[in-house]
């Protein structure tokens, strides 16, 4: 299975709080959640859509898993207009958290990754499928970059500084450079940008 990251983020480069101001938004002081309600045209919902149905299984972080389990776990079809394709997907397919504090999910069809992550990511990938996505899930999407796990990763970029929050990237980290894959722009100004990790980046030689 290819692995694939899809994270929503802001010109400054935010994942915090997209979708409401839930009391996990509101960590560390953060005060501007909800940034994306609203923000993509059909076209968005749309790829957001097509996208959850081309997964053969999830891998989350231990913090999205929990929120998604409170939410997309509790919902019927009839729960979610218009986000039909996204409940079947996440109540339907294999579900698998990395974490090391996860002992008893309540979400049918979880498996807890706790020990060996990176080789139990690697056996996850061996098998025959499609996609093993990663929503959201910030520190384990930074993980997976820095230990060659992501084959491709999409940014759907809001056009919105919050100037606070957690960003997906820290200030200081590894180096990484992308190939775009795609690219497109909706009506309302949010772009999604698909990327392929391409080794490290190639800078200016140093003055002798």
């Amino acid at each position: 299975m290819k692995l694939t990251t899809m994270t929503q983020v802001t010109i400054d480069g935010v994942m915090q709080g997209n979708g409401g101001a839930s009391d996990e938004d509101r960590r560390n002081g953060f005060e501007r959640g909800g940034w994306a309600l609203g923000k993509g045209d059909n076209e968005i919902h749309a790829f957001i859509n097509q996208t959850y149905q081309r997964a053969d299984a999830f891998l989350l972080g231990r913090r999205t898993y929990e929120l998604f389990a409170g939410s997309w776990g509790s919902w019927t079809v009839q729960d979610a207009p218009g986000w039909e394709p996204v409940v079947r997907a996440l109540n339907t397919r294999p579900k698998y958290v990395a974490s090391t504090t996860l002992a008893d999910p309540a979400w049918s069809g979880t498996t807890v990754l706790s020990d060996d992550l990176a080789t139990a990511i690697a056996d996850l990938k061996a098998k025959p499928g499609g996609e093993l996505q990663v929503h959201g899930s910030g520190t384990l999407t930074r993980w997976l970059l820095e230990n060659d796990l992501v084959d491709e990763m999409t940014l759907i970029v809001v056009p919105v500084i919050l100037g606070q929050g957690a960003r997906l990237f820290p200030e200081t980290g590894p180096d990484l450079a992308l190939d775009l894959v795609e690219s497109r722009i909706d009506s309302k100004g949010v772009t999604i940008q698909v990327y392929r990790p391409a080794g490290r980046p190639q800078y200016a030689p140093t003055e002798a």
